[in-house]
């Protein structure tokens, strides 16, 4: 429980902050911790970072069972339904997680502390499910959802509620042909 409390104030200094905030000083205080509190859990900065990555990654890998879960045995293309499903939770659910994986990815710069990333993202993107109708159209619709992640990222007001439901829509609609 203690470290869970800890990676979100090390979330909240990113987000309020930016990256060049995030000291260990800044996150126990944020944490109402001590120092030795914080260290003792991640002893240092670059293994607090380690552990939000992780985090992220394992919250949008549970994302994608929980849909994958829901829709049973059968559904074509349930992978990659389930990551767009994912994705758009992530982009417009109340808590606008995608101001987190920012956040994070950014502090996790340094090319040994985004590999996690980035093995996820090989795992995510590389795989072409056996399930996939049209495994190019179903490549094509989770690199766009990957794509308006990072612009939504970038510029939070660009597309309204509407239009992310429309294009949340499409890139669905895509997979039924």
């Amino acid at each position: 429980m203690m470290k869970e409390a800890l990676l979100d104030a090390a979330e909240a200094v990113l987000s309020e902050q930016g990256t060049q905030a995030l000291t260990l000083t800044a996150v126990a205080d944020r944490a109402g911790v001590s120092k030795g509190g914080l260290l003792y859990h991640f002893p240092t900065k670059e293994a607090l970072v380690r552990a939000m990555v992780a985090r992220v990654i394992d919250e949008f890998d549970d994302l994608i069972a929980s849909y994958l879960d829901s829709y049973g045995d059968g559904v074509p293309g349930a992978y990659t339904r389930a990551y767009v499903e994912a994705t758009f939770e992530i982009l417009t659910g109340e808590a606008r997680a995608y101001r987190r994986w920012s956040a994070i990815t950014a502090a996790a710069a340094d090319p040994e502390q985004a590999e996690p990333l980035n093995e996820a993202m090989r795992r995510w993107h590389g795989r072409a499910p056996a399930d996939d109708p049209d495994p190019g159209i179903a490549m094509v619709v989770r690199l766009a959802a990957e794509g308006l992640w990072e612009v939504v990222s970038r510029d939070p007001g660009l597309y309204g509620p509407e239009q992310l439901e429309a294009l949340r829509r499409r890139l669905l609609g895509l997979l039924e042909r």
